[in-house]
């Protein structure tokens, strides 16, 4: 096949396809969760919060957990710990590791926002089916979890 006939790169891109896909749907869920005072990025942090096993989660955890590094994940946790919905502790046992805590404040807004998350996800089910919807989410977290593509 010529190069005029070629599909090109960033159409055939599984980097660039995800990211066009991830910027939409940050958007889209961005706008739902706005109302309640929360990014998806930090309704995600909350969420992981909420579900954590009882007991301390470490940065280190948290940033495993997100597939984010620790510098990243300290960006994104300054505006949750300004507003109180986080807390930063230094370990008991370990003086050199660091606690996320989950605020009751924290806590109340996740489960405001939480209501907004479902419709937004209902709402993405129902535009690309909801079989399609859970193969894609299975397939990504699969994806996310892949020490391979390191």
């Amino acid at each position: 096949m010529d190069a005029q006939n070629r599909e090109p790169a960033t159409r055939a891109c599984y980097a660039t396809s995800l990211r066009k896909a991830s910027r939409r749907l940050t958007q889209f869920y961005d706008d739902a969760l706005a109302p309640a005072g929360l990014r998806s990025t930090q309704f995600a942090i909350l969420g992981e919060l909420a579900g954590a096993d009882p007991g301390p989660v470490t940065l280190n955890q948290l940033a495993r957990a997100l597939v984010l590094d620790r510098s990243g994940l300290g960006h994104s946790l300054r505006p949750l710990q300004r507003d109180g919905l986080i807390r930063l502790d230094k370990g008991t046992n370990d003086r050199r590791s660091t606690h996320v805590v989950l605020t009751p404040d924290g806590r109340r807004r996740y489960k405001r926002a939480f209501p907004r998350w479902q419709q937004a996800q209902d709402r993405v089910a129902a535009i690309v089916g909801q079989s399609a919807a859970n193969e894609l989410r299975s397939q990504l977290i699969d994806i996310a979890a892949d020490d391979r593509l390191r």
